[in-house]
């Protein structure tokens, strides 16, 4: 019984569509940084493989390692997020730069404030309409 298994073949143009729009650009502003149309851009995404140059001048665009692009996968991308979450939230001890219990009565004065001026409008425009 054979129990190797084969490593998931990339598709570097998803991971291109998937990174670009992490960092939020457009297919149009890609398409304008290769000198190629927008429809262009979304036939780049659907090739499972793209030609070397072609991966160096977005990955320069995206300011990415090539092989960002080469080797991105899910589970990377899951472990890539969990870590640093952890990281950043418990390692590094994070604390909130505001009290929560006076983030809580900032908002009830402001509802509570909110409701009184609606009161007087209600009020001004009853006494409006009953002269």
């Amino acid at each position: 019984m054979n129990t190797d298994i084969a490593p998931k073949k990339v598709h570097q143009g998803r991971n291109i569509k998937r990174l670009r729009e992490m960092l939020g650009i457009k297919q149009e502003s890609l398409a304008t940084e290769l000198n190629i149309t927008q429809a262009g851009v979304s036939k780049l995404e659907s090739k499972e493989e793209i030609e070397e140059e072609t991966l160096k001048k977005v990955a320069e665009f995206l300011k990415l390692p090539v092989d960002a692009i080469k080797n991105f996968n899910d589970e990377g991308a899951l472990n890539f997020v969990a870590n640093t979450f952890h990281d950043s939230a418990v390692g590094n001890n994070y604390y909130p730069t505001f009290n929560p219990i006076d983030k809580i009565i900032e908002l009830y004065t402001e509802k509570e404030a909110l409701y009184e001026r609606m009161l007087k409008e209600k009020d001004e425009l009853l006494a409006k309409f009953i002269k």
